[in-house]
């Protein structure tokens, strides 16, 4: 009997040591997981300005707003600009390729310090990233093949719609028309290319974007040309990173005295948009809408 009452007490003690464990291990791996999801602190102007190298997060396949030419190069109406903001900052910079769905997490994870990817300012996205004064007007379009043109939003009802994901083309559609089928898709790329192969009826995101595709491809058209509000396009930074933000709304300001959004609509849109699109209709100056 001394012998079974020995060794009960010796399995309770292993079970309550084997528990303690447990419960320190779900605790930590917890705690190492609530740090990982925890914003990482975004640089400061100084700490941007001693590093010599500012991160900027723009696309590498939205022509012409930011894309990777021939020569790997980054170009467009939004690098146009961040070489200018790095001009005047005394630094170089650093491009970082992002997806449309990936652009928030790229601010509050401080892979980069300023997304400049045609960010679109919508109310869910600034409880998420401080966005700077506005550079860019534009509302959503749809893009379809020539001789299956669509011009009316209602007759995507049952048809497969194109878009990125984490956009507010996506946004749009599922909160305003839900019986519209969605192709979702990371990379603008990878969108585009579904609708050459035939994998959807129609493609949908920025007017400006999907112009400037239409253009250059054959066979393709801009049945609807604006839809919805008319949204603003500006920089953004994280949340709370207010000596960042402030300086590029002073940036803003200051580049608006030299018409410089005017300008760089002349290098970079007008020779893809040609007579299709007018600078006034599209760009802003010193952040502020007509």
């Amino acid at each position: 009997m001394k012998i079974v009452k020995r060794f009960l007490a010796i399995v309770s003690l292993l079970l309550i040591v084997f528990a303690a464990g447990c419960s320190t291990s779900k605790s930590s791996t917890t705690k190492n997981s609530s740090s990982a999801t925890a914003t990482a602190k975004a640089r400061s102007l100084d700490a941007i300005k001693k590093s010599g190298t500012i991160k900027i997060g723009v696309f590498s396949d939205k022509k012409p707003f930011g894309y990777v030419d021939d020569k790997g190069k980054y170009q467009g109406y939004d690098v146009y600009f961040a070489n200018r903001l790095a001009k005047d900052l005394g630094v170089k910079v650093k491009y970082v390729s992002v997806d449309p769905a990936s652009r928030v997490e790229y601010l509050t994870s401080a892979k980069v310090d300023i997304i400049l990817a045609n960010f679109t300012v919508t109310d869910e996205r600034a409880k998420q990233v401080d966005f700077a004064l506005p550079y860019m007007k534009v509302a959503l379009g749809v893009v379809s093949p020539s001789n299956q043109l669509i011009s009316d939003v209602d007759a995507l009802e049952g048809k497969t719609l194109i878009v990125g994901k984490g956009t507010t083309a996506e946004t749009y559609f599922e909160k305003h028309y839900p019986k519209v089928n969605l192709l979702k898709f990371d990379q603008y790329s990878e969108a585009y290319q579904a609708l050459l192969d035939g994998r959807g009826d129609a493609l949908s995101t920025d007017n400006t974007e999907v112009l400037a595709w239409a253009l250059e491809n054959k066979g393709y058209e801009v049945g609807i040309t604006s839809l919805g509000d008319t949204d603003t396009i500006a920089p953004a930074v994280q949340k709370g990173n207010t000596e960042l933000l402030d300086w590029i709304n002073d940036e803003i300001k200051s580049l608006g005295d030299e018409n410089f959004f005017h300008e760089d609509y002349d290098k970079t849109l007008a020779p893809v948009y040609g007579d299709a699109a007018k600078a006034d209709d599209l760009v802003v100056e010193s952040g502020e809408v007509d």
